[in-house]
């Protein structure tokens, strides 16, 4: 992970850390907005134009920062159970969403927001949390609690997600985020754990980031009988699996063939034919 470096001087407050004396200076909400900085920089989470999702949104620290950098044309959904005060001249636009993101009247007002229609798929290009529950101050329930909380947001992501879009969620590190990454990878096309550095020294909180949103008909290792439609520019043969566009090496139009899924696209797939 690349490290980062803030250049400028600051002028520090007693008991307070340099990111929370930032963020008082710079005008964010909460110092968590350099966190997400850091996540953009590091995984390339918020591009212009972007339709973004954040869940447990209050008090707007990270709607700052994704509207600032979605630019006018991205549209940002703050979603909390706590009303979020409206962020002046955000440079985006803003919707606000007072509800629980496991409930489904949350998740149709925000398609609502968003002016998707449930034919035309997930309407986001990113969902992220930056949500953490009460802590008890016992590690193992704390941890237990952060993974609940990070699996609620991921369901929230595959319903909104667009083919391709990107989803980050904080959680603690423990005995349980192995398995809740395996399954965020097997519905991306790569998870990966990163710590900003903004993240206090004393915190054990780390971002599972997944990138590239699969919602192709096939998985990686998949064995299907294919007729090849066509020929793709490299020579490749071409076969749909439900629409799906899947490249298979060796083979020649109007063969009917039996394949192996060796890696999967948001939007095609590869394969290699079985003896």
């Amino acid at each position: 992970m690349p490290a980062f470096e803030f250049t400028g001087g600051t002028i520090e407050m007693p008991g307070k850390d340099k990111y929370y004396n930032k963020a008082k200076q710079e005008g964010y909400r909460a110092r968590s907005a350099y966190k997400l900085k850091q996540l953009d920089e590091a995984a390339g989470l918020l591009g212009e134009g972007n339709t973004v999702v954040d869940l447990g949104a209050a008090p707007g620290g990270w709607l700052q920062v994704a509207a600032e950098r979605i630019g006018p044309e991205g549209t940002v959904v703050g979603v909390d159970r706590q009303r979020i005060d409206e962020l002046d001249d955000p440079g985006a636009t803003v919707e606000y969403v007072r509800g629980d993101m496991t409930e489904d009247a949350t998740n149709d007002e925000i398609r609502e927001r968003l002016g998707a229609d449930d034919e035309t798929g997930g309407p986001a290009d990113l969902v992220m949390s930056d949500m953490a529950p009460n802590v008890t101050g016992e590690y193992s329930v704390d941890h237990a609690r952060s993974v609940h909380l990070a699996r609620q947001a991921f369901e929230v992501a595959l319903d909104l997600l667009d083919s391709g879009g990107d989803f980050v969620a904080k959680v603690f590190d423990g005995q349980d985020l192995d398995d809740f990454e395996a399954d965020v990878e097997q519905e991306f096309e790569y998870a990966r754990r990163v710590r900003p550095d903004a993240t206090r020294d004393s915190s054990s909180e780390v971002y599972l980031v997944g990138k590239g949103r699969l919602t192709a008909p096939v998985r990686e290792g998949d064995t299907r009988e294919v007729e090849i439609v066509d020929t793709g520019r490299d020579g490749d043969g071409i076969a749909k699996i439900d629409g799906f566009t899947v490249f298979v090496d060796g083979v020649e139009e109007g063969e009917t063939a039996t394949i192996r899924i060796d890696d999967v696209k948001p939007r095609y797939a590869f394969a290699q034919p079985v003896e």
